[in-house]
C-alpha cells in the first residue's frame, strides 16, 4: 500500500472509530494507528473539512454541536417540520418555465417534492438526493452538477462543481446556510462556500431559507451577507431583533408561521 492509499485508509478508519464511539482522544488515535499526534491532527483537519466530525481540544467528536452539525441523516431529522414549512413557502415563488437552482442543503431538499407541480421546469443541483428524487419526474429537465463527491454532505463540491455552475444562468436560486452570525452566512467547508458563491453569481434572484437554529450556530468560512439575498424565508421562532434589523437594511424577509 503506497503512502496516499495508507493515508486514505487510516482516515477512513479514524472516521469509523470516532463515529462508533462518539468521542476519541487524539493521543489514543495516534497510539491506535502508530503515527504521530501531528499526523492525527492533519487527519482530523481533513475529516472535519469534509464534514465527518469536529475537532475538539483533546480529540474528535461526531456529536452535533453549534459548530458541527452532524451527518446528512441527522440534519434531515433536525427541524424537519420547520424545513417542510419553509419549503412550502419557497414553492410559492416558483413558476412554470423557470430555470431553478437548488443547493445541497437538507432544507432545500424538502423543496424538491414541490417542483413537479410547477412543470415544465429546469432544475440545476449538486445534491445527490435531489438528483435522485427528480431524475424520473416528467416535465423536469434535470441538470446534475458533477465534481468531487463529499459523502458527508451527499453532494458534489469543490472547484470542478463551481466551474460547472458558471456554465449556466438560473432564474432563481434556493439555498440555505449552516450558520448566521452578525448578518452573514457561514459554513464549515471552503468547498461548500466555493460552490454556493458560484450559484449566487449565476442566479438572477436569490432566495435563502433559514430556520431559527441557524442564528445560534457557528461556522468557520464566511459566505455572504444576508443583504445579498432578494428574499429570506424564516420560521416564526427566528429572533425578532434579527428580522427587524434585516428589514431596516432593506432586505425582504418573510416570516413563515407554524
Amino acid at each position: 500500500m503506497d503512502r496516499v492509499d495508507a493515508q486514505q485508509d487510516r482516515r477512513r478508519r479514524v472516521r469509523e472509530l470516532v463515529t462508533s464511539k462518539g468521542f476519541v482522544r487524539t493521543a489514543d488515535l495516534a497510539a491506535e494507528f502508530d503515527v504521530s499526534v501531528m499526523t492525527i491532527h492533519r487527519d482530523l483537519d481533513a475529516l472535519q473539512a469534509q464534514g465527518w466530525l469536529r475537532k475538539v481540544r483533546s480529540g474528535a467528536s461526531c456529536l452535533p454541536s453549534t459548530q458541527f452539525h452532524g451527518s446528512v441523516g441527522e440534519r434531515m431529522r433536525a427541524m424537519a417540520q420547520v424545513k417542510r414549512r419553509l419549503a412550502g413557502a419557497a414553492a410559492e415563488e416558483l413558476a412554470p418555465g423557470q430555470v431553478v437552482m437548488v443547493d445541497d442543503s437538507t432544507t432545500c431538499l424538502a423543496l424538491t417534492q414541490h417542483l413537479p407541480a410547477h412543470t415544465p421546469i429546469t432544475v440545476i443541483t449538486n445534491s445527490l438526493p435531489a438528483i435522485s428524487a427528480l431524475a424520473r419526474e416528467p416535465g423536469v429537465a434535470l441538470v446534475a452538477l458533477g465534481g468531487t463527491y463529499f459523502p458527508a454532505y451527499d453532494a458534489f463540491m469543490g472547484p470542478h462543481t463551481a466551474a460547472g455552475v458558471e456554465a449556466f444562468r438560473a432564474d432563481v436560486l434556493f439555498m440555505s446556510t449552516t450558520a448566521v452570525t452578525a448578518g452573514r452566512c457561514y459554513h464549515m467547508s471552503p468547498e461548500t462556500v466555493q460552490v454556493k458563491r458560484a450559484m449566487m453569481a449565476a442566479a438572477a434572484r436569490r432566495v435563502l431559507l433559514i430556520d431559527h437554529t441557524k442564528f445560534a450556530n457557528q461556522g468557520l468560512y464566511a459566505l455572504a451577507p444576508l443583504t445579498d439575498f432578494d428574499l429570506i424565508l424564516v420560521d416564526d421562532a427566528a429572533p425578532a431583533t434579527e428580522v427587524r434589523r434585516l428589514r431596516e437594511q432593506g432586505v425582504a424577509v418573510r416570516v413563515v408561521a407554524g
